[in-house]
Order: structure tokens, then C-alpha cells, then sequence
């Protein structure tokens, strides 16, 4: 162990499924072929997260550090490690343990639940083939969410071949819509924000919406057609009453592409054969895109809004998610 790295470190452990977030103290590990050691600066907290404590993925390989968007800085790296070295600045949405049990995640590299180690924690391993580099000037905090609700819809955007300049719709505005909102304006298309009340208006065409329809008081799909149907609608809030009929809102051949976890949801599967429609969503992400929708934002000034939580406070940084009180994603800072 360097002389300058403790011995210890600070972690946030979930001791079986279903039990409490817990502050331990654990051995700090060198890592092994194929690792870096991170000095954790920021990491989101993701509802992903709360399904991991509550075994939802597993109950197998408990304790385990809940925690995938991950930026930090590399203060060691194991044997084979060429990728990086000391002192560049890492990011990833998938961490991986010193035995290698979720190196079948990483080899996927599109995983945002991996077993025993994450980034809820002061250090963590993680395999070098998951991990990207990011700018140094770039606010941590900002970054760590762009690391799975921005590439996620990120890559839901450009991977649909949906053609530029045709109108996008992007179904809430909350942590993920937010920023839906922003990479679909800068990308070039035509943006309408899908809400349920009128309260986001103004924040929704500052972000770059150029419609809003507030399904309180207007039709969404009629509306949708009266601008010529959208070529895809991105669903990022949970409402299956408003998701299953959005796809009369779609262009022939639209697709409406599926972020929110809602369940069941109703469509009409006649409307969707004879148009051409289709439903779909995107699972996760390569390395090498996350190295992509960083690099975008920075370009185009695509911006996560955040709440600064210390490690300590990671129980209040989960309530405020949970509760929709927080404005947009809870980030654990490292101090």
C-alpha cells in the first residue's frame, strides 16, 4: 500500500437485501490485474440503486457498496493496466470487484448493477475495461449523473435513427427529462415536453423545448399530430394511463422508446401493425459512450442539475430521490 493511501476507508454497506445503508469502515485493497484504485469524488444515487439494497437483483453476494455513477481519481492501477495511470481523472456506471465476479458485466460494459463494490464509498476498485477518462475541468458532481440517466438517453436519442430536424417528444421533465430535453435540442431536432401540469413551462422551453403540452388541459397525441407526429417520444415518467397511448402520437414507422419503469401499460397493437410503430427502450451503455455523451455535453453545454449530499447524509440524498423532492439527481460529494 502507497504511504500516502489509508489503510481504511470510508463505505456506505448494504449487509443483505433489504437491510439499511449502513456507514463502515473496510480495508483498503491494492488492486489486481486489470484494476485501478479510485479515489471517489462524486457518485449519483439512481433508483437502480434502491432495487440493488432491496435484492431486487440478486440476493447472492451481499454486503455489497451500492453506488454506478462513479467519477474519481485513479490513485493506483493493478498489473496490465495500461488504459491509465496515476492521477487522470476515471468515470464509470459499472464498478467491479477484486475477485472478477461481475467482470462478465464489464466485458458487456452496458451494466449500472454489479456486485460487492460501488460508488457509494471514499475509494473503489474498478475494472479498467468499464472506465472512461473525463476532463479534469468539469464539475464532478455534474458529471456523475451523465454517467447513467445522461447516456441513457442519450443513446436513446441518437441510436434511433430518427432523422435530424423531425420533432422529438420527450415525455416528463424530471431526472431524466431534463436532460432528454437538452441532448435532443442540441442534437438538432424539433423538441415538444410532455407534462401533466403547467408548472414546468418556462423551465421547459429554457432547457429548449420549442412546444409544451400540458396533458391537464390539452390532448397530447392530438396534439402530437397536429404537429406532424413525432418521430420518437422518449417516456421518462412513470404514468402508464399517459405512455400506452402516446403511440397514436408517432409518425408511421415513430417509435416510442420506454425509459420509465412503469409495468404494464395498454396499447393498440392494430395501431402499431398497420402505422409501423414500434416500442422499445435502451438498457445501458459502452464505455466508449460514455466517453461520447460527456464529451457532448461539454460541447454543447448540456447541464444536470444537482443536490450535494455528504456520504453521511446518503439516507436523506435517497429520500429526496424516492420523494421527487429532489431537483433533479442526488449526488454523494466526497469530503
Amino acid at each position: 500500500m502507497s504511504p500516502s493511501l489509508p489503510k481504511t476507508y470510508k463505505a456506505v454497506v448494504v449487509e443483505a437485501a433489504g437491510a439499511p445503508l449502513k456507514i463502515a469502515e473496510r480495508e483498503l485493497e491494492q488492486p489486481g490485474p486489470g484494476q485501478i484504485l479510485v479515489k471517489v469524488l462524486a457518485c449519483g444515487v439512481c433508483h437502480s440503486d434502491v432495487g440493488l439494497q432491496q435484492g431486487g437483483f440478486g440476493d447472492k453476494l451481499f454486503p455489497r457498496v451500492p453506488g454506478h455513477e462513479i467519477i474519481g481519481d485513479v490513485v493506483a492501477v493493478g498489473d496490465g493496466v495500461q488504459k491509465f495511470s496515476v492521477g487522470e481523472r476515471a468515470k464509470t456506471n459499472s464498478a467491479a470487484n477484486v475477485s472478477g465476479a461481475c467482470f462478465r458485466f464489464a466485458r458487456m460494459q452496458s451494466a449500472t448493477v454489479c456486485p460487492r463494490t460501488g460508488g457509494y464509498a471514499e475509494y473503489v476498485l474498478l475494472r479498467a475495461e468499464a472506465v472512461a477518462r473525463v476532463p479534469k475541468d468539469m464539475d464532478p458532481a455534474e458529471v456523475a449523473p451523465l454517467l447513467c440517466a445522461g447516456v441513457t438517453v442519450f443513446n436513446s436519442i441518437r441510436k434511433m435513427s430518427v432523422e435530424q430536424g423531425s420533432l422529438i417528444a420527450i415525455q416528463g421533465v424530471g431526472g431524466l427529462g431534463h436532460l432528454a430535453v437538452q441532448y435532443a435540442n442540441k442534437m438538432g431536432y424539433k423538441v415538444a415536453v410532455i407534462s401533466s401540469s403547467a408548472s414546468k413551462k418556462d423551465f421547459a422551453i429554457k432547457l429548449g423545448a420549442h412546444e409544451y403540452i400540458d396533458t391537464s388541459t390539452t390532448d397530447a397525441v392530438k396534439r402530437l399530430q397536429e404537429l406532424g407526429g413525432a418521430g420518437l417520444i422518449i417516456a421518462t415518467a412513470p404514468n402508464p394511463k399517459i405512455i400506452g397511448p402516446l403511440t397514436a402520437g408517432l409518425q408511421s414507422i415513430g417509435k416510442l422508446c420506454i425509459l420509465a419503469p412503469v409495468g404494464t401499460i395498454e396499447v393498440n397493437s392494430i395501431d402499431i401493425i398497420t402505422r409501423g410503430r414500434s416500442i422499445t427502450s435502451w438498457p445501458g451503455a459502452h464505455a466508449l459512450d460514455l466517453e461520447d455523451a460527456i464529451d457532448f455535453a461539454k460541447t454543447h453545454g448540456v447541464k444536470c442539475m444537482v443536490e450535494r449530499f455528504s456520504l453521511d447524509d446518503v439516507q436523506k440524498a435517497t429520500d429526496h430521490m424516492i420523494s421527487n423532492q429532489v431537483r433533479f439527481r442526488s449526488v454523494l460529494v466526497m469530503e
